[in-house]
């Protein structure tokens, strides 16, 4: 019930006539939410209050100013050797993370095809051996987020290299 009543709520905020919204009980305990104010017994609580009048629309934002705005005299500067060794020591530490990324790339996939020729079983009471199923599938999904973890590291450190 309350999320039917979050829904409406949120329909009637994003539409252009909200009106009034009230909340009451009655005498048998059951709530009601209503545009229409309740006369009579119930004692009804607002609890979305609509316009009261028609609003002229929003009058249309200056542009800002394409031009730079100067930086003060004592905002620190950084020259461009500096800068250009910055950038140097952050590609590297870049180029050093999408290696270790590869590797690891590598590494699970090693363990998934292991773990793929690796049924899982366990031993019943009366010594018999069974497969289950449920775990085996369970281990592979969860090597297999772990590729796409570094599926995606991969992808978004190389983004970041072409920049």
């Amino acid at each position: 019930m309350k999320r039917l009543f979050y829904f409406i709520t949120a329909l009637l905020a994003a539409s252009q006539s909200l009106a009034d919204i009230y909340k009451y009980t009655d005498s048998n305990g059951v709530t009601t939410y209503t545009n229409i104010r309740p006369d009579g017994k119930q004692k009804p609580e607002l609890v979305i209050s609509g316009p009261k009048e028609t609003e002229a629309p929003p009058a249309a934002r200056e542009k800002k100013s394409t031009a730079k705005t100067p930086s003060p005299n004592n905002f620190p500067k950084v020259d461009n050797q500096v800068q250009t060794q910055r950038d140097a020591k952050r590609r590297e530490i870049l180029m050093t993370e999408l290696d270790q990324e590869k590797q690891a790339l590598e590494n699970a996939h090693v363990i998934y095809e292991e773990a793929k020729n690796v049924p899982e079983v366990y031993r019943a009471a009366n010594g018999k051996t069974f497969r289950n199923v449920a775990k085996y599938e369970e281990k592979l999904r969860i090597i297999e987020a772990e590729i796409q973890a570094h599926e995606r590291n991969i992808q978004l450190l190389n983004k970041e290299l072409s920049h």
